[in-house]
């Protein structure tokens, strides 16, 4: 793996939880690849465990755990696991999350003809939907900074890293629940940061702008690869008229936490977006 600049985890324990997907376990290879031990958690314990046989092929620390980000006891039980294989954690990056259609409006503007209709309105976005789609963004964020930051109180140089998006900023039609998940994260990164800044813990998010991946995909292009109307809408709106590569998440990831160079840094969520949110459209 090509770095965009080299840190020292070494001795440092790193738990990444939404790790069977690409983002997060880019994100994990990277940590490991500067000395960190590396604790991929997912639901899917398969993808985790594979993408942690990834990393350990290249001479790295990194084991793969199943874990459930909305149950404490699965938490508690990866956690327990973590402690007797690699240590105390000391950076968290909390990276479960993601949207459902039962929470996403079939159009961007409503119109009075669609209450006639079976078309997927505001009026009847499914109430299990909505909830588990703001539950997984944040109570997938919540529950396990409660279960892994207990290892970081008196204990320097510890960081938590949240996922945030630029919906936090901008909601993007579509998907009320998911922008609305992403807006609570960044809120809560900052009230974090506060409750922590005594103790030393510090706490920051990343917000991606777009990146292709398995989670938008449908969203972003035809069965045959096209691009979708949703896809001319957003290049439009990135100056710099392309989406994110994976690897370039990286170097804010890294910077955010390294000690050294981020260590007067804490309640910042830090835009990777190709000019997204700068861009008025005109």
């Amino acid at each position: 793996m090509n770095l965009p600049f080299d840190i020292n985890l070494n001795g440092k324990v790193a738990v990444v939880t939404g790790a069977g997907g690409v983002l997060c376990s880019t994100m994990a290879h990277a940590l490991a690849a500067c000395g960190a031990s590396v604790a991929l958690l997912d639901l899917d314990e398969e993808a985790a465990k594979e993408n942690a046989g990834i990393i350990e092929k290249e001479g790295f620390i990194a084991k793969g755990y199943q874990a459930n980000a909305l149950e404490r006891d699965s938490l508690r039980m990866a956690h327990s696991k973590i402690l007797s294989d690699m240590g105390p954690c000391d950076i968290l990056i909390n990276g479960a999350g993601g949207n459902h259609p039962r929470a996403t409006t079939e159009k961007e503007y409503f119109e009075a003809g669609d209450l006639d209709t079976d078309t997927r309105t505001f009026f009847n976005l499914d109430q299990g939907g909505v909830e588990f789609v703001f539950n997984l963004n944040f109570i997938g964020t919540l529950l396990p900074t409660q279960e892994f930051a207990k290892d970081m109180v008196g204990r320097p140089g510890c960081s938590v890293l949240n996922i945030s998006s630029m919906n936090a900023y901008t909601p993007l039609t579509k998907i009320p629940a998911y922008s609305a998940a992403k807006a609570a994260v960044s809120n809560f990164t900052q009230w974090l940061a506060v409750h922590f800044a005594e103790e030393g813990i510090r706490v920051n998010a990343i917000a991606p702008g777009f990146f292709a991946t398995k989670q938008n995909e449908k969203l972003l292009f035809h069965p045959d690869g096209s691009p979708t109307p949703r896809t001319g809408k957003i290049l439009a709106a990135t100056p710099m008229k392309r989406f994110g590569e994976t690897e370039e998440l990286l170097g804010s990831v890294l910077f955010l936490l390294d000690q050294e160079a981020a260590g007067f840094i804490t309640g910042v969520v830090l835009p990777i977006d190709g000019g997204f949110s700068a861009y008025s459209g005109v």
